[in-house]
């Protein structure tokens, strides 16, 4: 017998449809989970843009204050999609609530706020899981297994990249996530922040690291009404810039592996270059995310002049076969929050985690804060190991 969860979606930009959807998805991929995930309300605090939601999707109900959500007993699982600033409050509040939390990455806008989370979740004895979405990908997980496998040797060292123009304009709206407030760190935690979760779920923690950060663009103009997205917003009231466009970070890993970590929002004519190379002592993987679905590798024995092979990831690889019956039939962006919404409600019904949690998180915040002390000490900065 298939029982019936009821979810709630708090905050209703992008990333909420996108929570949305892989909802009404997940049993169409995963038929044997044996919780069926109801659209029972929709909050949003945008006048009209939960009514739509809930016209569109389905949901019971609508709401603009969440905290009904948190109140309401037909309510067992929440997807928390508002901005970076209201993370922690809202989380704390589901978790002490006894709502099961789907919760977007960072996590607040510091170490403290997903530490604040993840203690209410432990507290409370409900399960949760965090948008680190990236390493749901199939041919993530096979790099991962190649490289616990030694498939490549030794590791030496990895660079992860995550460059994007989303910012890049110079009229782009001056919203909530160049605000230090608000939006925290500004690349730090929207990019970065899956950086630092690629970087540990396939090599481990990290034990040290140096940051530079920048802004490029200083100034923007403030939006005249709600915006949805990165709206543009030419002619309103100039304001300034907050926080980071840019970061590099030199990276030293528990293995003694070493690292370059770059992040940036503003990089003209780069949409979503997403992607890592790893190097081993007898071998070489890369990813690029707008290639999701393949790998190269170049393993074997020749040390100089290594070939590399280009290896379409299929269905044993990660959960590539919820999705396609054979290699090189591609997978989107969509399907890996599918794969977090399947893990999501199997730890439900489980009662233990499968996927990114909160103690992710939370390692992810710790070097986040760590880059932000490096920019300001101009220093190498330690890290505490679990």
């Amino acid at each position: 017998m298939v029982d019936a969860l009821g979810v709630a979606v708090v905050g209703f930009g992008w990333m909420g449809r996108v929570h949305t959807q892989a909802y009404a998805r997940v049993r169409h991929h995963y038929p044997e989970l044996p919780l069926r995930p109801e659209l029972v309300a929709v909050a949003e605090e945008v006048p009209g843009r939960a009514e739509e939601a809930a016209g569109r999707y389905g949901f019971a109900t609508a709401t603009r204050d969440w905290r009904e959500i948190a109140a309401d007993p037909r309510v067992h699982a929440v997807s928390v999609t508002a901005p970076n600033f209201l993370h922690r409050e809202i989380g704390v509040a589901m978790a002490g609530a006894g709502k099961h939390l789907w919760i977007e990455k960072p996590v607040g806008l510091s170490r403290a706020d997903a530490q604040a989370v993840a203690d209410a979740v432990a507290e409370a004895g409900v399960q949760s899981a965090v948008g680190f979405n990236y390493r749901n990908a199939p041919a993530v997980e096979a790099a991962r297994e190649l490289i616990a496998s030694g498939g490549i040797g030794r590791v030496t060292h990895i660079r992860v990249r995550l460059f994007s123009d989303y910012a890049a304009h110079p009229d782009g709206a001056l919203t909530w996530r160049y605000e230090r407030r608000r939006g925290g760190s500004g690349v730090l935690g929207d990019l970065a922040s899956h950086g630092v979760d690629l970087a540990r779920f396939l090599l481990g923690d990290i034990t040290a690291l140096a940051a530079d950060t920048a802004v490029f663009v200083p100034e923007r103009a403030r939006p005249a009404g709600a915006t949805a997205g990165h709206a543009l917003a030419s002619g309103g009231e100039p304001g300034p810039v907050e926080n980071e466009d840019y970061v590099s970070c030199l990276l030293r890993f528990v293995s003694g592996a070493r690292g370059v970590l770059e992040a940036c929002r503003v990089s003209v004519g780069e949409q979503n270059n997403y992607g890592f190379e790893v190097h081993g002592s007898s071998g070489v993987l890369s990813w690029d995310f707008r290639r999701m679905n393949e790998l190269a590798v170049g393993r074997g024995e020749s040390y100089q002049d290594q070939p590399v092979s280009t290896v379409h990831v299929g269905p044993g690889d990660g959960e590539f076969g919820a999705f396609q019956p054979g290699a090189a039939n591609a997978m989107g962006y969509d399907d890996l929050k599918v794969i977090e919404a399947y893990r999501f409600l199997r730890s439900v019904a489980e009662g233990k985690p499968y996927g990114a949690t909160p103690a992710d998180a939370v390692r992810a915040a710790a070097a986040l804060d760590a880059m932000a002390e490096s920019v300001t000490r101009g220093a190498w900065v330690n890290l505490p190991v679990a």
